[in-house]
C-alpha cells in the first residue's frame, strides 16, 4: 500500500486501486503506486490475474500535464509498461470516466480492458501539439487497424464506451456501477480459459491489411491536407503509425519517442499547451468572491426563433433544461421550431443521437406568440434583430412580463449593453450572453457585465455556460466587447489592401496559409454581403457589389464566383467592381504584396486592438483575448492566438513596423500605449 494505491486480493484475483483526486493523473506518486502494486502481485503466487481500477469520479485521465518538459520522476510511464509486458499474469482494466491519453495508453498496455458504458477512451494529445508518446500509436493499431488508429490518433477525438467495444478499444462492457463486481468476474473467466497470456505488443493481426496496402499513409496525409495545414503533429503521428506497422514493436517505440521529442519543443505545442489552460482560466473572476452564489436557472426563455434564437435554444434542450420560445408570428415560429427538429435529426442520422433522444429534447420545447409565457422563466434571452430601439423596446416590454429575481440577457453582439438595461428597472439583472453563429455548434460564449450587472448574475452566467458546454469568456461593455472588436480591424485592413492592389484570393491565401479557416472576404461571402454592409450610410465596397446582385454564396457570387457545388474561383465582374471604387477613390493600383507584407498588415492591428482592449479593462486577461480569438474566429491555436502569437514574434518588432504603418497610413496603427511600455520594457502579454 502507497499513499495512492491500495492492493487486495479476492479469490485469487489481485485488485489495484488508485485513488489520486481528482483525476488520477498519471503524475509520479501514481506511477510509484502502479509499480510497487505490479510487483507486489507479481510475486504473490495466490494471484493469478490483475483488476487495476480506480477510485473518484475518473479512470486515469491522462499524464501530469505540468510535467510536461520538466524531467521526470522514477519510474517514468515507459518503465511500467515494461512491468506489464514482462509479468505474466492478465492484467485487466477496468474503466470508468475518462482514460484519455497515458491513461488510455495504460489501459492498452493491460492485457484487456473492460468499461463501464457511460466511459470514454481516446488518445487527444494531437491537440496540444504531441502524439501518444506511452506507446499509444504502436498499441491502437494492433487492436483496431492502422486505418481506424490513424483517424481516432489525428483527430484526438474521445470514444464512448459502446463505440469503443465495437472498434476494439475495449474487450467487455461492464454494468453501469457495477465496474469493480464485473472487473473481477472477467478476470475470473481469463484464469479459467487458460489461454496463453496475449501482450497488446505481439499482436499482428489487425496490422496485415495496412501492410498490404503501401499507399495507406501517403493517401490518408493527402486527403487530410486541408485539416492538417499548418500544423506538425499529424504527420508526425501517420509517421510512428506507419513505423508500427512497418517495424518490430520496440524500434516503432524508438521511432515514436524520435517523433515525439522535437514536438516537445515546438513552437506549435507550446501555444496549444497554452490554449490548454487558457480555456480552463476564463472561468475566475480575480473581483469575484469565490464564494458568491449562483441563482438557480431551471427553465429558459428566448426571444426570437431564428437561425441564432433556435441556435441558442438547443443549447439547453440539449442539457434537459425546458425551453419556452418566442416569435411574433406563427410561420416564423413554425420554421424555427422545424428548423431545431431537422438538426437534431441529422444529428440522429450521423447516430450521436437516438430517435428517442430527439423527441426527448423536442418535447422540452414550448414555442408560443404569447410574450407574456416568459414569466415562468428563471433566464431569458432576447436574440433578435441587431438594433438599438429595437432591443430596448424588448427589454422594457420583457421587464414588466419577466418574474422579479429573472435574469435577462441579450445575444447583442456589438450594442451597449448598459444602454439597454438603463430601460428596466432591474439593471442588476441583466448580463450580455454573446452566443457566436451557429450558436449550438460555436464554443464561445462572450458573457457581458454591464456596469451595474450583480456579481452573482455573472458567477452563474459563466457557471451555466460550462453547463451547456461553452467556454465563457467575460467581457465589459464596449463596441463589439472583445472577439468583434479585436478581428474588425483585420477586416479594415483587408479591404484597405485589396483597394491598394492585392488580390482578394491572394490576402486571404496568406490567412489561410497562417492557418485560418478561411480568409475575410470567403469570410463575408460566407456570411453575406448584405447582411455585413445593411447599416452602411455611405458608398461602400460591399454596397457596390450588393447592387450588382453579388449577395455572397447565397447569391451565387460575391468577392468570388461559386458554381452549383460552392466551388470557388476569382471573380472578373467583383475584380472590375473593385477597379472602379479603387477610382472612385482616387487610387492606384499598387499591385500584389509579399506574403509577409500582408501578414503583418492584417493581424498586427490586431495584436494592437488586444492590447487596447486589456489597458481598458475590457477583458480580464491576455489569455482571454486569445481564447476569444481561437474560439469566435478560428485563430489558428498552434499560434496561441494573437496575445501568444506577438510574444512570440517579439513586441518591439510589433512596435516598430505600427510605427511605419501609422507614418504611411494615419493614426488608425498608432501603437497603443500598453504595447509600447511592454516593448520598451523587455516585458509580454503572457506569462513566459
Amino acid at each position: 500500500m502507497t499513499s495512492v494505491a491500495t492492493f487486495a486480493v479476492e479469490d485469487g484475483i489481485g485488485i489495484l486501486t488508485i485513488d489520486y483526486p481528482p483525476v488520477n493523473a498519471l503524475g509520479a506518486a501514481v506511477r510509484q503506486g502502479l509499480d510497487q502494486g505490479f510487483h507486489t502481485f507479481d510475486a504473490d503466487p495466490a494471484v493469478k490475474a490483475i483488476v487495476l481500477i480506480c477510485a473518484g469520479r475518473t479512470f486515469f485521465a491522462g499524464a501530469d500535464i505540468a510535467e510536461l518538459g520538466k524531467p521526470l520522476a522514477e519510474p517514468d510511464l515507459g518503465a511500467v509498461f515494461e512491468i506489464l509486458d514482462g509479468g505474466g499474469k492478465p492484467v485487466i482494466a477496468a474503466i470508468h470516466g475518462t482514460a484519455l491519453g497515458g491513461g488510455y495508453e495504460l489501459a492498452l498496455a493491460c492485457h484487456h480492458r473492460i468499461a463501464v458504458p457511460s466511459a470514454r477512451v481516446g488518445l487527444p494529445e494531437v491537440k496540444l501539439g504531441l502524439l501518444p508518446g506511452a506507446g499509444g500509436t504502436q498499441r491502437l493499431p494492433r487492436i483496431v487497424g492502422a486505418e481506424v488508429a490513424l483517424d481516432l490518433i489525428t483527430s484526438g477525438r474521445p470514444v464512448g464506451a459502446p463505440e469503443a467495444l465495437q472498434l476494439g478499444m475495449i474487450d467487455a462492457l461492464a454494468t453501469e456501477g457495477r465496474l469493480r463486481e464485473d472487473a473481477i468476474a472477467f478476470a475470473r473467466g481469463i484464469v479459467a480459459e487458460a489461454l496463453p497470456l496475449r501482450r497488446v505488443r505481439d499482436r499482428d493481426d489487425k496490422l496485415l491489411p495496412a501492410r498490404g496496402d503501401p499507399d495507406l499513409f501517403d493517401a490518408f496525409l493527402t486527403r487530410n491536407a486541408r485539416a492538417f495545414r499548418g500544423l506538425k503533429a499529424p504527420a508526425s503521428i501517420v509517421e510512428a503509425v506507419r513505423a508500427a506497422v512497418t517495424l518490430p514493436f520496440d524500434q516503432g517505440l524508438k521511432r515514436e519517442a524520435d517523433l515525439l521529442d522535437p514536438l516537445l519543443v515546438s513552437t506549435e505545442s507550446l501555444a496549444q499547451r497554452y490554449a490548454f489552460f487558457a480555456e480552463r482560466e476564463t472561468s475566475k473572476i480575480p473581483d469575484i468572491a469565490s464564494a458568491t452564489p449562483t441563482l438557480p436557472v431551471r427553465n429558459v426563455g428566448v426571444i426570437g426563433a431564428g437561425t441564432m434564437g433556435g441556435g441558442i435554444a438547443m443549447n439547453f434542450l440539449n442539457v434537459g433544461l425546458p425551453v419556452t420560445i418566442v416569435e411574433t408570428a406563427q410561420d416564423a415560429l413554425d420554421r424555427g421550431v422545424a428548423t431545431i427538429r431537422r438538426n437534431y435529426e441529422a444529428t440522429a442520422r450521423k447516430g450521436r443521437l437516438t430517435a428517442d433522444q430527439v423527441e426527448q429534447r423536442m418535447a422540452l420545447l414550448r414555442p408560443t406568440l404569447d410574450m407574456a409565457a416568459l414569466g415562468e422563466a428563471d433566464l431569458v434571452i432576447e436574440a433578435v434583430y441587431e438594433s438599438m430601439e429595437v432591443k430596448r423596446a424588448v427589454f422594457a416590454r420583457l421587464d414588466a412580463i419577466a418574474n422579479p429575481d429573472a435574469i435577462l440577457a441579450s445575444n447583442t453582439s456589438f450594442l451597449d449593453l448598459d444602454a439597454i438595461a438603463a430601460v428596466t428597472k432591474r439593471p442588476e439583472r441583466v448580463i450580455g450572453l454573446h452566443f457566436f453563429s451557429p450558436a449550438n455548434v460555436m464554443r464561445l460564449l462572450e458573457v457581458v457585465r454591464g456596469e451595474k450587472t450583480d456579481p452573482a448574475v455573472v458567477v452563474t452566467a459563466m457557471k451555466l455556460a460550462r453547463t451547456i458546454g461553452k467556454v465563457p469568456v467575460l467581457a465589459r461593455v464596449c463596441h463589439g466587447f472583445i472577439a468583434n472588436r479585436l478581428m474588425t480591424p483585420r477586416g479594415e485592413q483587408a479591404e484597405a489592401l485589396l483597394l491598394e492592389g492585392p488580390a482578394a484570393d491572394a490576402i486571404d491565401r496568406v490567412m489561410t496559409d497562417y492557418g485560418f479557416p478561411m480568409g475575410p472576404f470567403q469570410l463575408d461571402d460566407l456570411v453575406g454581403l448584405d447582411v455585413l454592409g445593411r447599416d452602411a450610410t455611405e458608398r461602400t465596397l460591399r454596397g457596390d457589389l450588393v447592387a450588382l446582385g453579388r449577395l455572397g454564396q447565397k447569391g451565387g457570387g460575391g468577392f468570388y464566383d461559386y458554381d452549383a457545388q460552392r466551388n470557388v474561383t476569382p471573380s472578373p465582374i467583383a475584380a472590375k467592381a473593385i477597379s472602379d471604387f479603387r477610382e472612385l477613390k482616387g487610387m492606384a493600383d499598387g499591385g500584389a504584396q509579399d506574403a509577409d507584407a500582408i501578414l503583418a498588415r492584417l493581424l498586427y492591428p490586431v495584436v494592437n486592438e488586444g492590447a487596447k482592449i486589456l489597458e481598458e479593462g475590457i477583458a480580464l486577461r491576455a489569455s482571454d483575448i486569445d481564447m476569444a480569438a481561437i474560439l469566435g474566429y478560428g485563430w489558428p491555436v498552434q499560434t496561441g492566438g494573437p496575445m501568444l502569437w506577438a510574444d512570440t514574434i517579439g513586441l518591439p518588432a510589433i512596435v516598430a513596423t505600427l510605427r511605419e504603418y501609422e507614418a504611411a497610413h494615419g493614426e488608425a496603427f498608432r501603437p497603443a500605449a500598453l504595447l509600447e511600455r511592454l516593448a520598451a520594457e523587455g516585458g509580454r502579454f503572457t506569462p513566459a
